[in-house]
This record gives structure tokens, C-alpha cells and sequence, in this order.
């Protein structure tokens, strides 16, 4: 049982832990906890782990953000993976901070990573987490506000967010996506 686990965001130091960036945290914090290590190859960053008798393929795609898809169907080509063993990991901010959400498919919501998805997969059934950023900013600075940093008092809570969100990568693959949703869909986080 082999998985791809694509955490969404921007490689080069100016984004690292950016709010649009977070797909990339979440799969390097899954990546850490299974000791694993990310090499560079075809259009992105990638660690192969294996845990419970599954395969995880965990890519940070290169290619920048509206281009992801390219990333995510090299891999999934490469590594023969089907669409119901992907999992995309990615930032929204039309859900508060303290929410993460999963579902088994749905809108890009204009997020441009899940758009380039969506056009290249030609489909919009594939799982995705979202990792709700919230959307405290002013008019007209949507564009900073995503591509900046967390406040000093948000990240607590993205941290332990970033912990659940690697759970989830688990209980996905290992009891389903239903079971998964039922975990964390309704919840609210907090310290």
C-alpha cells in the first residue's frame, strides 16, 4: 500500500514557514516523526517512509505554487500511485485559524495550487487537508498576508496544528479517510 502525501507551498528561504506555505511544514513535520529525509529529485523535494506495512512518497513540490500539479502527477505517474492514495496538504483562508479540515475532494476555492491540481489531474476527486489560516488583513493585502509569517501568538497554535495534521496523515492511511474527517472536521483548537 503505497501513498503520496504532497504538502502545497513555494520552495526558496523567502517563504519557509509562511502561511502559504504550511502544506510543506506539515509534511516535514510527518517526515521528522517517522525519521525520515528529504533528497532533491524531478520537481521536488522527496522522503520515502515506511510505517504499519504503507509506503509514504511525501513530496514538496519545486515547481512553485501554480504549478503543483505537475509535481504531484510526475509522482503519482512514477511511483503508480491512484488518485484515493493522495493526500494534499494545504493552506485556506476561508477557515479560522483553529480549524483543519479533510475532505475526499471539492472546489479549489481559488487556491492556485489546487487549481494547477485540478487542471492537470483533470479532476477534483482527490483528498485534501486544509489548514485553516484564517484571513486577518486588511483590503487589498491578501498577497502579503499569505505569504507572510505568523504572529508570535499564532504559532503555538499552528504548531500543535501542524502535530495533528501529521496524525492525520496516519490515520488516513491506516483507518481511512472516513475515520480521519470524523477526527477533526468539527473540532476546534485551541491551547
Amino acid at each position: 500500500m503505497k501513498f503520496l502525501i504532497a504538502g502545497l507551498g513555494n520552495s526558496g528561504a523567502e517563504y519557509a514557514h509562511t502561511r502559504h506555505n504550511i502544506g510543506f511544514d506539515v509534511v516535514n513535520a510527518f517526515v521528522q516523526k517517522h525519521q525520515g529525509q528529504f533528497r532533491t529529485d524531478r520537481l521536488a523535494y522527496v522522503a520515502d517512509i515506511k510505517w504499519k506495512g504503507k509506503s509514504f512518497v511525501c513530496i514538496c513540490p519545486t515547481t512553485f505554487m501554480n504549478l503543483s500539479g505537475k509535481a504531484v502527477k510526475y509522482w503519482m505517474d512514477k511511483e503508480k500511485i491512484p488518485l484515493e492514495r493522495v493526500l494534499v496538504v494545504v493552506d485556506d483562508l476561508a477557515l479560522p485559524l483553529n480549524k483543519l479540515r479533510l475532505k475526499p475532494s471539492g472546489s479549489d476555492a481559488g487556491h492556485n495550487g489546487l487549481k494547477s491540481l485540478q487542471e492537470i489531474l483533470g479532476t477534483k476527486e482527490y483528498a485534501r487537508l486544509r489548514f485553516g489560516i484564517g484571513n486577518e488583513y486588511p483590503k487589498g493585502l491578501q498577497a502579503d498576508f499569505v505569504l507572510g509569517k505568523w504572529k508570535k501568538e499564532e504559532e503555538p497554535l499552528v504548531k500543535l496544528k501542524i502535530e495533528k495534521a501529521a496524525e492525520l496523515v496516519e490515520i488516513f492511511a491506516v483507518q481511512g479517510i472516513t475515520t480521519a474527517m470524523n477526527q477533526v472536521n468539527n473540532k476546534e483548537f485551541s491551547l
